[in-house]
């Protein structure tokens, strides 16, 4: 979804609904409009909006448990990466061109990831590993140990490898969007009645009409936010790569 695009549209349904309840209020017959008939729509309005905050609140809750579960993912990964490079040189001369193929595959695969997040055609599509990436499996599995020593820091290796793939496997099952569409729907909705009848109970002037664009603005800022936050990988509040990227030193 695109956070802009959804928030402009939530703005232009609030704004719709100043217009409705303006011109509601023009035509309703005068006995519509009386106190007992103003109370009943103020607590229906009441109802409305505290209906609308509680779903507002729960797409913070899970815009904000999405980006940090998918942050989380990724330093998850980086570390696993240090570690990988640790244990192999830790293991020694054998391993140097190890090394060298997983200094290549890193990058390629950092830049994969935020590919994928930005874009809704790869995260349809199969999952297919790296080319670098299966190279760096294929040197492990080749790697012989000439002594005990050796022999325990491949084995290691093997089970973090398994570890960081799965780690991988995890982010890409999690990309996409986490807001249901049809909370969207619904909220959208509920914003546009809760505006008309803000509008039939106000006297329109300036100052009505001023407050109530503030209001939409506010609203539909929370939302482009809350979008943002939903999609870690692009737009404004992205996860950055370049601790991933950058995780190993120069050989």
């Amino acid at each position: 979804m695109n956070p802009i695009l959804i928030s402009a549209v939530a703005l232009a349904l609030m704004m719709l609904g100043i217009v409705l309840g303006a011109l509601i209020q023009q035509r309703l017959p005068e006995r519509h409009l009386s106190s007992d008939s103003k109370e009943v729509v103020k607590l229906s309005m009441g109802i409305m909006g505290t209906l609308a905050a509680l779903v507002l609140g729960l797409l913070v809750a899970s815009a904000h448990s999405s980006y940090a579960a998918r942050e989380g993912e990724v330093r998850q990964l980086t570390a696993q990466v240090i570690l990988l490079d640790t244990l192999l040189e830790q293991y020694g001369d054998g391993a140097q061109s190890v090394r060298a193929t997983l200094r290549r595959a890193v990058p390629q695969v950092a830049e994969r990831i935020w590919r994928e997040g930005q874009s809704t055609t790869l995260q349809s599509e199969p999952f297919k590993a790296a080319a670098e990436g299966e190279a760096f499996y294929r040197q492990i599995q080749q790697l012989q140990p000439s002594n005990e020593t050796q022999r325990d820091i491949k084995e290691r290796l093997l089970q973090v490898t398994t570890d960081t793939a799965q780690a991988r496997f995890l982010l890409f099952s999690h990309l996409g969007s986490t807001i249901p569409l049809p909370f969207l729907s619904v909220l959208f909705f509920w914003l546009l009645v809760l505006f008309a009848g803000f509008a039939v109970l106000a006297h329109p002037n300036g100052t009505t009409l001023a407050s109530l664009l503030i209001c939409a603005l506010s609203v539909s800022g929370a939302i482009f936010l809350i979008l943002e936050l939903d999609e870690p990988f692009s737009g404004l509040m992205t996860i950055s790569s370049e601790p991933l990227q950058h995780a190993l030193p120069p050989i």
